[in-house]
């Protein structure tokens, strides 16, 4: 019975934590607002920015968490994710994104690209590495490559290294809600946390409208 009381006790104060966490929410501490504000990709709706690299260990650690997030999130919130380029390897990374994306096979291999990286030891750091392992997971390697090389995903590259720089974004993973305010799992205080950030300003960019 002791056991069960003091159980009771203990999930009663981290409810009490997580809410206390919500209410506290402020400018400066668990968020920081981005000046000038960023326009959002589709007008009408509340958006939701990861940056990311898949060569991030952060970042594929925050996948499990964040995925099912995502997945839960109501029609009037868009989820956008965004390959940060900061030079080298996360620039190929990111155009492998970008080019995986305008395929339209994205969402399947997202997953298989992070595990590649992090448990089996492949860099998919040339086009030709990439493509060879995206016929595993059934991608064509010769749509991919022109893909890749296209100019279309070439000036998409450039967007998405404009947009790190009006986030003003040095690392990741960073989320990034409705162009304003730009958040992280050391400024949120874990990735759980982070979501319930996320969640908070939403809610106030939802009221605010």
């Amino acid at each position: 019975m002791r056991h069960l009381i003091l159980s009771a006790v203990l999930a009663g104060a981290s409810l009490f934590a997580m809410s206390a966490q919500a209410e506290e929410i402020q400018e400066g501490k668990q968020y920081v607002a981005i000046d000038p504000a960023v326009p959002v990709s589709v007008p009408g709706k509340i958006e939701v920015v990861e940056l990311f690299w898949y060569g991030c260990p952060h970042c594929y650690q925050f996948e499990p968490t964040l995925e099912p997030w995502v997945e839960k999130l109501p029609e009037d919130v868009h989820f956008v994710r965004v390959p940060a380029m900061f030079g080298g390897v996360w620039n190929v990374h990111g155009q492998m994104f970008i080019a995986l994306e305008s395929m339209g096979v994205e969402p399947k291999v997202h997953a298989a690209v992070f595990e590649a990286i992090h448990k089996e030891g492949k860099k998919l750091s040339t086009p030709e590495e990439m493509a060879e392992f995206l016929a595993t997971q059934g991608v064509d390697q010769e749509a991919f490559l022109k893909t890749y090389n296209s100019f279309g995903v070439k000036a998409q590259v450039e967007k998405a290294k404009k947009l790190a720089a009006a986030y003003q974004v040095s690392g990741v993973p960073v989320l990034v809600v409705n162009g304003k305010y730009r958040f992280d799992i050391g400024s949120s205080g874990g990735p759980e946390q982070t979501l319930v950030v996320a969640d908070q300003l939403i809610d106030m960019e939802r009221t605010a409208e």
